[in-house]
């Protein structure tokens, strides 16, 4: 099992993954920062966890946090396929409910879960970041519904709840935020403060 196949497998069962253009610029954020360690929310197949374990030539630690209970184990399964269990640690369960009972400190996140809880797990990357953190949110301009008038009911709550993200972090004197428009649109925070 490569990469490769764990990519191709992803695109053909239409299990969302992180964006090629998107990758590049968090590789480029990654071998910048070195971070020791990860905090991922929405695991999905693993295939995003390994390609951040793989950028850092395995030198790093990270936990990653997905609800559902099938793909969580496809990700153990892929991950230990790849010999990569002693650097990337899957928790099943619902980030909402796991994320107070972390602890530790991450150098960098990497939000990918559900859309209408952004501003919370905002709130608890910010509690278990330190000084120079760097918080990243997938999607956030989701199929570009967030920068529009967009208001129909399907999607109406998750676009609020990314609008109000995007809210928070260009408004918290704490973070220095940029939002680029690539892939799905990424925000990148950096915490300025302890």
């Amino acid at each position: 099992m490569s990469i490769k196949e764990i990519k191709q497998k992803a695109l053909e069962e239409h299990i969302p993954i992180i964006m090629d253009d998107t990758l590049e610029v968090i590789k480029d954020i990654l071998v910048k920062e070195q971070p020791k360690r990860i905090l991922e929310l929405g695991t999905a197949t693993g295939y995003s966890s390994i390609c951040f374990s793989n950028i850092l030539d395995n030198n790093v630690y990270i936990d990653t946090i997905e609800l559902d209970e099938n793909r969580a184990n496809e990700a153990i399964e892929n991950i230990k396929k790849l010999g990569l269990e002693q650097h990337i640690n899957v928790i099943q369960g619902n980030a909402v409910e796991v994320l107070p009972t972390i602890n530790k400190k991450y150098d960098v996140f990497f939000i990918d879960a559900a859309k209408g809880k952004y501003p919370i797990f905002l709130q608890e990357a910010i509690r278990l970041s330190h000084k120079g953190s760097i918080i990243l949110a997938d999607n956030i301009l989701y199929k570009g519904y967030v920068m529009s008038d967009y208001n129909k009911h399907k999607q109406r709550t998750a676009v609020n709840h990314l609008r109000e993200y995007i809210k928070m972090v260009t408004k918290d004197k704490k973070l220095e935020t940029k939002i680029l428009e690539i892939g799905d649109g990424l925000a990148v925070s950096k915490l300025l403060v302890e």
